[in-house]
């Protein structure tokens, strides 16, 4: 498949030393939400993937940090934020959790970034509420494919499965952090030797932090079947149909290495999403907003100039 050709905005972007470390937060009415330093610019909201967290960001963050106002949040079960009331992690609570935020912070229309689960979280409040969204930027959506992912465990779909999920969970809490985390960044990066060693440290706290946790392995599988329940919703719920209802400036980024959301389904989604654009990224894996944040930075803002032009 070749590359979608994107314009990339060739403005300044902010350098650092060394790794950037994650941006800080708190928890508000349940969610943990990190910020980058208000400065007045138009606000943005990011939406990690299935196991992610709002640090899923911080490099793209810090790109963009004086251009936009970030917020990151950790969904409800992710990250530091609480576990959903009856432990419900349907997409419709993860989608819920986005608009609720948005609508507590009154800043009117973000730019609305999505990566996997995030993505598909980000699809939906994009269709239902395009008072809220001024543009949609996203990564690998998991929008609907039951197709096999090659390089995926095979045992992935038996998680889905109430019991069954239950003793795999077991069977991962004998490997060690330090594999699981590996493991993951494989899975999750077309090239795992560009992670810093202080990222691979971070992951494998976090993996720590999370095993410490009763809702940790509940919030990933009952977010994975709350995904795939949300696949199979017909009419004007299916996920692919709403897509075709959004119509804020919309950019597209696939990496041709993606184990999870395979690339493939990029040209169905350029034609889903009416006003957008579709950038695939070769070598990349399932995060293009960690392996290559400043690409992704640029292809934003190239986004923001355009759409700001045709409003004029």
């Amino acid at each position: 498949m070749s590359r979608t050709q994107v314009r990339l905005s060739g403005v300044d972007l902010p350098t650092w030393e060394g790794t950037l470390p994650p941006w800080p937060g708190r928890l508000e009415h349940g969610l943990f939400v990190r910020r980058t330093p208000a400065t007045g610019a138009e606000p943005a909201l990011f939406v990690h993937g299935l196991g992610g967290a709002s640090t899923n960001w911080t490099d793209l963050m810090g790109l963009l940090a004086g251009r936009l106002d970030a917020v990151a949040l950790d969904l409800p079960g992710f990250g530091h934020s609480e576990p959903p009331v009856a432990a419900s992690y349907t997409l419709r609570t993860h989608v819920r959790a986005v608009v609720t935020l948005l609508e507590r912070q009154e800043h009117g229309p973000v730019h609305l970034f999505g990566n996997s689960l995030g993505g598909a979280v980000a699809t939906r409040v994009a269709a239902r509420r395009p008072d809220l969204v001024r543009t949609l930027t996203l990564v690998s959506p998991a929008l609907p494919s039951l197709r096999p992912r090659r390089g995926v465990d095979p045992r992935m779909p038996l998680l889905l499965i109430p019991g069954i999920s239950t003793l795999l969970s077991r069977r991962l809490a004998e490997i060690s952090p330090e594999q699981r985390a590996r493991a993951t960044i494989k899975l999750c990066y077309g090239d795992p030797s560009v992670v810093p060693a202080q990222r691979m440290q971070e992951a494998v706290d976090e993996v720590v932090r999370r095993s410490s946790l009763p809702h940790g392995e509940v919030a990933f599988t009952g977010s994975l079947r709350g995904l795939i329940g949300a696949w199979l919703e017909p009419g004007q719920r299916n996920l692919w149909r709403q897509a075709g209802t959004v119509r804020v400036p919309t950019l597209l980024v696939w990496g041709t290495e993606d184990r999870l959301v395979d690339v493939s389904l990029a040209p169905k989604a350029l034609a889903a999403f009416r006003n957008s654009r579709l950038m695939v990224l070769p070598g990349v894996g399932h995060v293009a907003q960690l392996e290559q944040p400043e690409t992704v930075a640029r292809a934003f803002l190239a986004l923001r100039e355009d759409a700001d032009a045709q409003r004029v």
